[in-house]
Order: C-alpha cells, then sequence, then structure tokens
C-alpha cells in the first residue's frame, strides 16, 4: 500500500486523542468504511478497551491464536469484539488484527466504559 493510500484514524476518547494505522486486509477494511462511529467501550481485564460488535461483524480470514503489542487493535471473532490493546499479560488468543498506534494510551487503564470516536484522519 502506498504511503497515499494509508488508512490513517484518529481515535477520541474523553479528552484524549490518538491516531492508528490500519493494516491492508478485510477486516481493517470494513471497519474503515463504517466511519465516522462511536462505540461505547468497556474496560476489560485491565489491559484492553472492548466492544462487542457481534460475531460476524468484521471479516475474519486471517484470524489466527497469536499475542499483541500494547497499542494492537484487532477484532476477537468469538464474541465479536472490537478491542484496543492498553497494557500486556502475554496472553495469546484468536484475533483478526486491524491496526496499531505507537501513541501513549496508558490513559485508558483509568477509564471505565466510555465512548470512543473512529474517524478517518488526514494525519
Amino acid at each position: 500500500m502506498k504511503k497515499s493510500e494509508e488508512r490513517i484514524i484518529r481515535i477520541t476518547a474523553g479528552s484524549h486523542v490518538i491516531h492508528a494505522k490500519l493494516y491492508d486486509n478485510a477486516a481493517a477494511r470494513a471497519l474503515w468504511d463504517k466511519m465516522p462511529v462511536t462505540y461505547s467501550m468497556q474496560n476489560l481485564y485491565n489491559r484492553e478497551m472492548c466492544f462487542r460488535m457481534g460475531a460476524g461483524s468484521l471479516p475474519t480470514k486471517e484470524a489466527k491464536d497469536t499475542g499483541y503489542k500494547v497499542g494492537d487493535i484487532s477484532y476477537w471473532p468469538p464474541m465479536g469484539s472490537l478491542v484496543i490493546l492498553y497494557s500486556q499479560d502475554s496472553e495469546v488468543f484468536e484475533q483478526q488484527p486491524i491496526g496499531h498506534t505507537d501513541d501513549d494510551i496508558s490513559f485508558f487503564a483509568n477509564m471505565g466504559t466510555t465512548p470512543i470516536i473512529f474517524e478517518k484522519s488526514e494525519v
């Protein structure tokens, strides 16, 4: 994918704004096509912000059991969960990678359930 074709998104949670790059796969493109969208995301397991979209909400052709890095945005097929992983616990689980942010997302640790806005960005 050329630089001009990169899919960069802005994620807003309260007063916090971060940017992420989406991967070039069917799940990321499907999420991109839904934007702008706001999901009420729950803080789960002291590691992730999660919104249960419902199983089958995003394509999962490339899903596999794998670990993750802080900043990964993934989709967990069994419950159809969109997740932003903000803390590491070394768990390996089935996931469809969607994107990644290198921004500081440690603020999620102190958030409860909150509306999070996903939108396309030029930055």
